[in-house]
């Protein structure tokens, strides 16, 4: 049986998209005489559709699309991800849903089994689980079909349920030849090496061969590797795809023998190496395929501060789009230094962007002017601070606006952790693309970047070692209000992907004061990421629909360690 593993990019709810993307996809599997196409987790309506999944008319218009996929097939079976109704009256409205078809003909269906209700996932809002278990027969040979979670029973990055139900072994008693699992599984730093030890494992216990089909690119703030791959009764990846797109990969399986081999040689592609390299494609992907998603347009533009941050996010943009769909401006004031308009200049000309500079202090003084009969008597602080970055965001919505351009704030995570971000100045945008980046990180992709990626110094050495500063007040530093920034890194790593309580954090080194300042700022700072535009997910646990905090709440302030 010759089986082609693809994985596909649909745009949630282009149903009719997206079906010419399985219909193209299953032409060219009849061209290579391909016995069985497999497609990823709901690839019909695009993953996660969250609340259309509430909209009768978008569910009936996938119904139908489900029919007419199936019509479509020839002599190549197809096995492909969607959803179906629940007729059988309680429960839920719909089943999440694997459907095998051939020959114009529906041959069976699965559903998925386990609903993951955690961090970006809420399956079980919208799905009525399987509660019956059979394998799917193709041609003889029987597929033990899995759906996404079914086949991470107990084995996630972050395990925040334990399954009693381990879908894959009951098809293996149920005398299934192979295992099969389609998938919308998003992508984090480390997915990969948690997903192909999860998938060996299952090999290996089951004895048996697992194929793997996920879907790529990526929706809103949620990305998808792909990453799918072939995996043999002895536990050993015998074919993969290439990452972040559109890819597919050819096996062979021997139904009598149970053996698994690839189509042909070199069907194995390296996956990027963890850490910057890795971030950096992910990042890439997730702002192309947010702006050709949407049709919004593929013009940016940034402020350019002479700061680490957003000299990442213009050259991200840069490599991204093409350095003539980027714009960036400088926006000096009275406590810029020199070199954020002399270092984003030599970026602007190394990157080849177009760079504005518009000065901001005539605009300040007015400001203080006419605040002036409200303020008198007082004395500079945070509400002059945050003028200036209000007045930057202002003068970068405007160029949006008039000029059609894409806006991208510069924060990353550790700033928007702790609020040193101004609600409606630097954290003005529409997509946040570093805001899952700690600073430490964004100083490794920068060194990555110049080192391995340009082999030459792209980002100016300044902009690299210069000490952190907003640069809104007299010889500012970061480090005046914060602890160095790998201290900081550290504390809110383990607070918010390791979910550690102070006295766990405290008992790895840390002072207490410290500690519990740092994580009292980032509870009192909830009120600002609710309204960040939305952050590109890179880690096991993001700001964002994944991180559901109360914003009104006494838990740490009352908390001592």
């Amino acid at each position: 049986m010759k089986i082609r593993i693809e994985q596909l990019n649909p745009t949630i709810g282009d149903i009719a998209g997206n079906r010419d993307l399985i219909s193209d996809a299953l032409r060219r599997a009849e061209s290579a005489q391909i016995d069985l196409l497999i497609l990823p987790e709901m690839v019909v309506t695009g993953y996660p559709p969250l609340d259309l999944l509430e909209n009768s008319f978008f569910r009936d218009v996938c119904y139908d699309s489900n029919q007419k996929i199936i019509s479509q097939t020839r002599k190549t079976a197809l096995l492909f991800g969607t959803i179906t109704p629940n007729e059988s009256g309680p429960g839920r409205k719909m089943f999440n849903s694997a459907l095998l078809a051939k020959q114009g003909k529906l041959v069976a269906t699965t559903h998925k089994t386990l609903l993951p209700t955690y961090d970006v996932f809420d399956d079980f809002r919208y799905f009525e689980p399987n509660k019956e278990f059979s394998c799917l027969e193709l041609d003889g040979v029987k597929l033990g079909v899995t759906i996404c979670e079914d086949i991470w029973y107990n084995q996630n990055e972050v395990q925040y349920h334990t399954y009693q139900t381990d879908p894959a072994r009951i098809l293996s008693e149920k005398g299934a030849d192979l295992i099969i699992n389609i998938s919308a599984s998003p992508y984090t730093k480390s997915k990969h090496e948690n997903r192909m030890e999860m998938l060996l494992n299952h090999a290996r216990k089951l004895k048996l061969p697992v194929l793997y089909s996920n879907q790529a690119g990526a929706h809103t703030d949620i990305l998808f590797d792909g990453d799918s791959m072939a995996v043999s009764a002895g536990a050993e990846v015998i074919a993969n795809t290439e990452p972040f797109g559109p890819a597919r990969t050819d096996v062979i399986f021997q139904p009598e023998t149970g053996d698994l081999k690839p189509a042909k040689d070199g069907s194995l592609y390296p996956f990027p190496a963890k850490g910057s390299e890795r971030q950096f494609k992910a990042i890439q992907s997730g702002l192309k395929d947010y702006l050709e998603k949407t049709g919004i347009t593929n013009k940016v533009i940034l402020g350019l501060s002479g700061g680490i941050d957003s000299a990442i996010v213009c050259v991200i943009a840069a490599e991204t789009l093409g350095a003539e769909n980027v714009k960036a401006i400088t926006m000096p004031g009275k406590f810029s230094s020199k070199g954020s308009v002399t270092d984003s200049q030599k970026l602007a000309k190394n990157l080849g962007i177009e760079l504005l500079e518009l000065p901001i202090q005539s605009i300040f003084d007015t400001f203080e002017e006419t605040l002036n009969p409200v303020f008198k008597g007082t004395g500079f602080g945070v509400a002059e601070e945050n003028l200036q970055s209000r007045i930057r965001g202002t003068l970068l919505m405007a160029y949006a606006n008039k000029f059609g351009h894409f806006l991208l704030p510069t924060g990353n995570k550790s700033e928007y952790a702790v609020g040193y971000a101004t609600l409606y100045g630097d954290m003005n945008g529409a997509l946040g693309i570093i805001g899952d980046l700690y600073k430490t990180e964004v100083y490794d992709l920068a060194r990555w970047l110049n080192e391995t990626y340009y082999g030459k110094e792209i980002l100016p050495e300044t902009i690299i070692t210069k000490a952190p500063s907003a640069e809104l007040r007299p010889d500012q530093k970061d480090s005046d209000s914060l602890p160095e920034y790998e201290v900081l890194d550290n504390i809110l790593y383990r607070y918010i992907e390791l979910q550690e309580d102070p006295k766990q954090i405290v008992s790895a080194g840390y002072q207490p004061d410290v500690v519990m300042k740092v994580l009292r700022l980032v509870d009192y700072n909830e009120f600002k990421r609710y309204q960040a535009a939305p952050i590109l997910k890179l880690s096991s646990k993001s700001f964002g629909i994944g991180r559901r905090w109360p914003i009104v709440q006494r838990w740490t302030t009352n908390h001592k360690v």
